[in-house]
């Protein structure tokens, strides 16, 4: 039996940028602008399947390590690129649904072996160029601009998969055994409207396993940013993959083999150098990424300390031994995977758990924090914002709160954005 021909769905509406419209995955198709009766809405699958069938998209020529000829790609024909002009080192560009039907009898697919640190390496080379979302256009690498291109790229696979198919690369794993670079996958064959989507697992954001940095291609470009686990929409419908390259061994970022330690004069107060970003990075995949509203950087920071440090306590170490400073062994431990991981922000005196983390506190989010975050504001004073109380869904007046919070505290501009960050949490609870 075939496999259904549809496209990679936008994620619903789940972006912060003003004026991004999602969801609109479906309308690039001239035929998604006019009504169409289920009858004929059938007809036209039929159809595609076929028209893909004759142009090739899904032909896979019978050698050890499949690769896909690039077929006719829907879009204007000014969006098209030729196949003698994409330069890939997987050679042409594969089609935009990848294989159609079933694997054939003994045929192999191309797993080349990968560590992790180079997955999520792959991967950030789109966040830096900030590639923008296309669902029929290519990167210079020549993978596809869309979710499961991106994916197809960070894993270095040998042409370009679709939701559909990723799993024939991948071996399901379960909550708990994620690590960075593994992937969860939303495939929807049933009902196409409804979105099918990928993201790249790139580390815990908290200790009880609620949310995570997600590394995704979507509208506008590729981003990395907290989510809620497992996704913002069709939560349960979200399966977590593991590549079945990676290497055996390899946690977290660790580097094959270990960076050696390259002194304490390149960390603390004032430095500013590539050594500290990887440290972040390290950090944030064992667990210490809700320590930084920003992405981790080359300069030292207060959140750099605090998050070596809690990587310090979680291996038990007290006193010198945990002053937020790494040591080699501190370093040791993070670039090899091993030790213990970060198991929580250090709770507050008041008894509530630490920072949880800005994804707890956006447009939709409805949860425990809000609560206690708007429950706290008006202990302070600023209960003059809420109608109704205080309740577990973010809103305006929750952000208004906070806004005027963080303005008495003499910040302005974007400290004081109504979104609290870890230090306007701290302050609050003190």
């Amino acid at each position: 039996m075939k496999s259904p021909v549809f496209e990679d769905i936008d994620p619903a509406s789940d972006c912060d940028c003003p004026g991004c419209v999602r969801g609109r995955g479906l309308s690039r198709s001239p035929a998604a602008r006019t009504p169409v009766r289920p009858a004929a809405a059938h007809r036209a699958l039929v159809v595609a399947a076929v028209t893909a069938a004759a142009l090739g998209a899904g032909q896979a020529p019978p050698a050890a390590a499949a690769t896909l000829t690039a077929g006719r790609l829907p879009g204007p024909p000014a969006q098209q690129p030729r196949a003698e002009e994409v330069k890939t080192p997987q050679g042409a560009a594969g089609a935009l649904f990848g294989r159609e039907g079933p694997a054939k009898a003994g045929e192999q697919f191309a797993i080349g072996a990968t560590t992790r640190s180079q997955i999520v390496s792959r991967a950030k080379k789109w966040l830096d160029a900030r590639v923008p979302y296309s669902m029929n256009r290519f990167w210079r690498d020549g993978y596809r601009q869309d979710c499961s291109g991106f994916v197809s790229m960070a894993w270095n696979l040998p042409r370009n998969e679709w939701t559909g198919s990723l799993g024939q690369y991948a071996a399901r794993i379960t909550k708990g055994q994620l690590q960075p670079g593994d992937i969860l996958l939303f495939h929807n064959p049933d009902n196409p409207q409804k979105g099918s989507h990928v993201v790249l697992f790139g580390g815990w954001t908290n200790q009880r396993h609620t949310s995570y940095i997600a590394y995704e291609q979507a509208p506008p470009h590729t981003r990395s940013r907290t989510t809620p686990y497992a996704y913002w929409t069709n939560s349960k419908r979200y399966i977590p993959y593991r590549y079945k390259g990676v290497t055996r061994g390899v946690a977290g970022l660790a580097a094959a083999p270990p960076a050696p330690y390259p002194g304490a004069a390149y960390f603390g107060p004032g430095a500013n150098n590539p050594h500290v970003t990887r440290l972040g990075r390290m950090l944030a995949a064992r667990g210490g990424a809700s320590y930084y509203t920003k992405g981790p950087g080359p300069r030292w920071s207060e959140a750099d300390r605090r998050a070596t440090q809690a990587f310090q306590r979680a291996q038990g170490w007290t006193g010198a031994a945990a002053d937020g400073l790494p040591g080699p062994g501190t370093w040791q431990l993070l670039v090899t995977g091993k030790g213990k991981d970060i198991r929580a922000a250090a709770p507050a005196s008041h008894g509530v758990p630490g920072y949880p983390g800005q994804g707890m506190f956006r447009p939709g989010a409805e949860n425990r924090y809000v609560t206690e975050l708007g429950r706290q504001l008006v202990r302070k004073g600023y209960g003059r914002f809420y109608t109704n109380g205080p309740g577990p869904r973010w809103s305006d007046a929750d952000r208004r709160a906070v806004e005027a919070f963080q303005r008495a505290q003499g910040w302005r501009g974007g400290a004081a954005d109504g979104r609290p960050g870890p230090e306007t949490w701290r302050r609050l609870f003190a």
